[in-house]
């Protein structure tokens, strides 16, 4: 049996991914989910207009859209279409009634070595994004990804260099997306995190878990809640130490989950949340 989802329970899209958009809406629906964090592509594929309005009609919130970011191109018309692209993601966002875009920020370009001067590139385009985006009551959040995707898709690595480049901005501009996946290993990351919620900056929390061996590729070895290595209710303890009251999404890439019924994963997600997670 499926216990009622906790208010604060957000599903991400990516977790049910074999999911359509109204599939996971009626889902959430009948397992009382209140929260949804959407991903660009498949809004896309839907419609902005059509899914804000399947969105609402059910009455639910949109915590996240994910992703904006790869800013960290040297090539003039390469970071021009970088900055209209994530100009377009502002807009979705805005359309879907999320006061929160998620950024990947890149990895190196072909030929280069420079992590500084990738992150400094970031730096450039969020200073051209974050009043675009504040026009709109968008924020921008910054997620730090493991260092094994520092080369290939993002250059920060840390909660700290996260918040290094959002203290460049106000705060409610730009802060900190925190998932646990990326950030659980880094004895920093707690210090880090009180100091994204004393200033104002942590964006969004999101929860996966490490579990090894990692699937050839590594992208799609995010794990469910229980079953690796991650204290979850010692990272909410301290969201919330920490000020954070938002939604809590679940992020899974997770070959094994997709091959399965959505509903039953979205279930079985929901009971493990409660198991692990509250």
């Amino acid at each position: 049996m499926t216990p009622p989802a906790p208010a604060d329970f957000s599903i991400n899209q990516m977790t049910v991914r074999q999911l359509s958009l109204p599939d996971l809406v009626a889902a959430c629906a009948d397992l009382g989910v209140r929260g949804v964090g959407l991903w660009r592509e498949p809004v896309g594929e839907y419609g902005v207009e059509a899914a804000a309005k399947l969105v609402r009609a059910a009455g639910l919130h949109v915590s996240t859209l994910c992703r904006g970011g790869f800013l960290t191109a040297v090539d003039p018309g390469e970071r021009a279409r970088a900055l209209a692209d994530n100009r377009a993601a502002v807009d979705e966002a805005a359309a879907l009634g999320t006061d929160t875009l998620v950024l990947v920020c890149g990895g190196l370009p072909a030929g280069e070595r420079s992590l500084p001067a990738a992150r400094e590139r970031v730096a450039d385009a969020l200073a051209d994004l974050a009043p675009y985006a504040a026009d709109r009551a968008v924020r921008l959040a910054v997620e730090p990804l493991h260092p094994m995707f520092a080369a290939d898709r993002c250059v920060v690595s840390t909660l700290g260099q996260a918040l290094d480049l959002a203290e460049r901005f106000p705060a409610e501009q730009v802060g900190v997306c925190v998932d646990t996946y990326h950030v659980w290993w880094d004895d920093q990351a707690p210090a880090a995190l009180t100091r994204a919620g004393a200033a104002g900056r942590l964006h969004a929390f999101q929860l996966a878990d490490w579990t090894t061996p990692l699937p050839y590729g590594v992208l799609t070895g995010r794990g469910p809640l229980g079953d690796g290595a991650i204290d979850f209710r010692a990272w909410r303890a301290l969201a919330r130490s920490a000020g954070y009251r938002g939604p809590v999404e679940v992020e899974l890439f997770n070959d094994a989950l997709w091959a399965g019924d959505g509903r039953e994963v979205l279930a079985d997600t929901v009971r493990r949340f409660v198991a692990h997670a509250c």
